[in-house]
């Protein structure tokens, strides 16, 4: 806690709006956007690693914190205080922290896999600054922090050979995507029926469950989906800029009216049951990995001479 309390004494209004902003580049709808457009636009290989990069990190990360269930610095240290606009993102347990496990994920995931200096710069400098932000912020310590980097470079460093060598290859790409399933179907069992001890913070507990649920949803989304993709849709990320540009926002509206509009009457359905939140994602990838690559042939032929 010294080195947040340092940090802590450090605070001034436009570092405050600094370090705000910044922490926002770990949230999962900035994973949501760098996915699609690697996914859709970019490279579909790198697409996949970048999402196998977010899926297993997340999963490793909610386990770890319901297994320590390490309490948040402001709840261990009374004295201590916090930026007041991060509280509101900073749910579950502390460690490892969510937001640098994304962050370092995507922004890692890029560096390793462009060749371009000045691409990868910008990405090592998010890799720096989000986990900083948590700490400068107050809702991490540095071991929250540091183990979360740690994890994400494992993956980092761990899936770029293995999806270079075996992309073209169904067989191990199944075995990977299943892997995935069978990680977060782990995970859920692990929630539902660990026999947490009584004092468990059953708000943190709930925070996991739901996303226990999400993340069994998208790695069984993109298990399906990539099974789609090769036997019928096979699609292409090339295109003009134009095309492009129509590609990804045209398909990100639909897409976040599945993940907002879909909310309320999927919890209708399923009486409130995070289940609702694991269907609701599974709609999400499926829509994204074999729904919209339907329309990629159209969008190729726009500003084609």
């Amino acid at each position: 806690m010294s080195f947040l309390h340092f940090l802590e004494g450090l605070r001034n209004p436009f570092c405050d709006a600094f370090f705000s902003t910044v922490t926002h580049l770990g949230e999962e709808t900035f994973f949501i956007v760098f996915g699609l457009i690697f996914f859709w636009c970019i490279n579909k290989k790198e697409g996949y690693y970048l999402l196998s990069i977010g899926f297993i990190g997340t999963i490793v990360n909610q386990f770890l914190k319901l297994w320590f269930r390490v309490p948040r610095p402001w709840v261990k240290d009374k004295d201590f205080t916090i930026v007041e606009s991060a509280r509101a993102e900073a749910t579950g347990y502390s460690f490892p922290s969510g937001h640098t496990q994304s962050s370092v994920g995507v922004f890692g995931g890029i560096a390793r896999f462009n060749k371009k200096l000045w691409i990868r710069i910008i990405c090592i400098l998010a890799c720096v600054l989000v986990p900083l932000s948590r700490m400068y912020l107050g809702v991490h310590t540095p071991a929250d922090v540091f183990v979360s980097v740690a994890l994400s470079l494992m993956l980092v460093f761990g899936l770029y050979p293995l999806i270079q060598k075996c992309f073209d290859n169904a067989k191990i790409m199944r075995i990977l995507l299943i892997s995935m399933v069978v990680l977060s179907a782990g995970l859920l069992a692990f929630v539902l029926f660990y026999n947490f001890p009584s004092d468990v913070d059953l708000n943190n507990l709930s925070s996991g469950t739901k996303n226990a649920y999400k993340m069994l949803g998208c790695t069984l989304g993109i298990y399906i989906a990539f099974e789609i993709d090769k036997s019928f849709i096979n699609f292409d990320t090339s295109g003009s800029l134009i095309s492009q540009i129509l590609k990804f926002v045209l398909g990100l509206i639909p897409l976040l009216g599945i993940k907002e509009g879909l909310r309320f009457p999927l919890n209708a359905i399923f009486g409130g049951s995070y289940l609702a939140d694991g269907v609701r994602y599974l709609l999400i990838v499926l829509f994204a990995g074999c729904v919209w690559p339907l329309t990629f042939k159209w969008f190729a032929k726009i500003g084609r001479k």
